[in-house]
């Protein structure tokens, strides 16, 4: 007989089909505001992909942060949710694919892409 999942395996079940929906969305365009099914922006895409994996999370970047658990770079795992401050608030978020890279959505003129995270000043969090 198999033991229940633990809240965190849980997280990274749903965390791993967030990743494989966000990678299912490569190429589509950065539209802000928008949250798919072929535009998006950044908390955008996390919104469609959690929601598809069957978890809800909030409109905004900041609230995505704001409404989920904070956990440390080193307990990072591909699923978790990846944010940029920026001064006091949050000014973006990815979706972390392991090996230091996350699917997002960059900014107006780009498009959905898998992405080298190019500073270490962010923050960690897992969809709980």
């Amino acid at each position: 007989m198999f033991a229940p999942a633990s809240p965190a395996q849980a997280a990274s079940l749903y965390g791993i089909k967030a990743v494989k929906i966000a990678a299912s969305k490569e190429g589509s365009p950065y539209v802000y505001g928008a949250t798919g099914p072929r535009e998006f922006d950044c908390s955008g895409l996390t919104l469609y992909a959690f929601r598809k994996a069957g978890r809800r999370l909030p409109r905004t970047a900041e609230a995505q942060y704001e409404n989920t658990l904070h956990i440390p770079r080193t307990q990072r795992a591909p699923g978790d949710l990846v944010f940029f401050p920026y001064g006091r608030t949050i000014g973006h978020v990815g979706i972390y694919a392991g090996h230091n890279k996350i699917w997002h959505a960059p900014k107006p003129g780009t498009r959905v892409r898998l992405e080298r995270i190019w500073t270490g000043k962010v923050r960690y969090a897992r969809a709980n």
